[in-house]
């Protein structure tokens, strides 16, 4: 099944206009790194800078945005 939408992918992008090629790379790699979860190692450190840098809530005000 992955092979069957690397080979259209694969299609679609022989089909395009190099000038255009720029544009749609930038917008699979956005996508990616959209979708693809961080290790635990990239979480903790990027917990860790937050922390570090005073980029922190009061745990009482966490939920606060979100609907029952």
């Amino acid at each position: 099944m992955n092979t069957t939408y690397l080979e259209k992918i694969t299609q679609e992008v022989q089909q395009m206009p190099p000038e255009y090629l720029p544009a749609l790379f930038n917008i699979i790699h956005t996508f990616r790194e959209s979708v693809q979860l961080n290790t635990a190692a990239q979480s903790f450190q990027q917990g860790w800078h937050d922390a570090m840098a005073g980029e922190t809530q009061p745990l009482e005000t966490l939920w606060d945005d979100l609907e029952a």
